[in-house]
C-alpha cells in the first residue's frame, strides 16, 4: 500500500493538471487566431515558415507528418503547402473544430488525443512537428519517446518553442507597456491569467525551457543529429504585421524563441 499510494496520487495530480490545460486552451481557442505568434499573418510570414521548415526537413512526395498540439491548424497550413499528408492531434475539441473548418477538404485528419501518448502507429511518419507545445508538457521525456516510436527510421522531429516563463527585466517592462497600450486601444484579449499561472507552476519546464535542456532530453531519448537556431527571422516577419503592443512583445521574446530538429537513427 505504501508503494502504490504515491504513484496513484501522482497520476491523479497529472490528470487534474491535464484537464486544467485542456480547459484553458479550449477557452483560448476563441481568440487563438487573433494573437500574434499564433496566427500566421500574411504571405511573407507564411513563406518564412515554409522556408524554415524546409531547411530542417526536405519535402518529398507521399511523405507523412504527425502534427502535435495542432491547435486551430496554422502550422497545418504550412505542412499542406509542403505537400505532406497530415495527421494532426490536439487535446482540445474546440481547437480541432476550428481547424476542421479551416481545412475542410484538405489532405489532413484531425484526432482528439494526448500529445504525450498519441496512440498513433509505429514507424509511420517521416516528420513529427509541434509548435508551442513542449514547454507545457507534464512528462516531456515520455512524449519524446512516443514521438520517436511514431517516426520512421531516419525520420525528423521538429520542435518550435521557447522560454516563455523567465522573462528578463527588460522583457517584463516591455510587456507591461504592451499591456498598457492594449488597455488604451481596447485591444486586450480576455484570458484566464490565474489559470495560466497555476498551470505554469506545475508543468515540467516551470523554470523555463531552453535549447540546452531540450537537447539533453533528446539525446537521452535516443535522437541524433540535433540542430537548432533562433526564431529571430520569423519574429522579424511577424513584426511587419504586428500592432505596436504586439511589436513590444515580439522584441521582449526575440531571444527566447527557437527551433530544434533531431532525427531518429536508421
Amino acid at each position: 500500500m505504501h508503494t502504490t499510494a504515491p504513484a496513484a496520487a501522482k497520476a491523479s495530480s497529472n490528470y487534474d493538471l491535464k484537464e486544467d490545460i485542456r480547459a484553458y486552451w479550449s477557452k483560448r481557442s476563441e481568440t487563438f487566431d487573433l494573437a500574434c505568434g499564433h496566427k500566421i499573418r500574411g504571405d511573407r510570414e507564411f513563406a518564412g515558415w515554409v522556408e524554415l521548415i524546409s531547411s530542417y526537413w526536405q519535402p518529398r512526395p507521399g511523405a507523412r507528418a504527425l502534427e502535435l498540439a495542432s491547435g486551430t491548424g496554422e502550422v497545418t497550413r504550412v505542412l499542406l503547402a509542403l505537400g505532406l499528408e497530415v495527421d494532426a492531434v490536439d487535446f482540445s475539441e474546440p481547437m480541432l473544430a476550428r481547424a476542421r473548418v479551416k481545412h475542410a477538404g484538405a489532405l489532413v485528419r484531425f484526432h482528439l488525443g494526448d500529445a504525450e501518448n498519441t496512440m498513433m502507429p509505429d514507424g509511420h511518419y517521416d516528420l513529427a512537428i509541434c509548435r508551442h507545445l513542449v514547454w507545457t508538457l507534464v512528462d516531456p521525456q515520455r512524449a519524446l519517446a512516443d514521438w520517436l516510436r511514431t517516426l520512421k527510421p531516419g525520420g525528423t522531429l521538429i520542435i518550435v518553442d521557447g522560454d516563455w516563463v523567465t522573462p528578463s527585466v527588460k522583457a517584463k517592462a516591455l510587456s507591461k507597456i504592451a499591456g498598457w497600450l492594449d488597455s488604451v486601444t481596447g485591444s486586450a484579449m480576455a484570458w484566464d491569467s490565474a489559470a495560466h499561472q497555476r498551470i505554469i507552476a506545475q508543468v515540467h519546464f516551470r523554470d523555463g525551457l531552453t535549447v540546452s535542456k531540450l537537447s539533453t532530453m533528446l539525446e537521452r531519448g535516443g535522437y541524433g543529429e540535433i540542430r537548432s537556431t533562433s526564431l529571430s527571422g520569423i519574429k522579424k516577419l511577424q513584426f511587419e504585421t504586428a500592432s505596436w503592443a504586439e511589436r513590444l512583445r515580439l522584441i521582449a521574446s526575440m531571444d527566447k524563441a527557437f527551433i530544434v530538429a533531431a532525427r531518429k537513427p536508421g
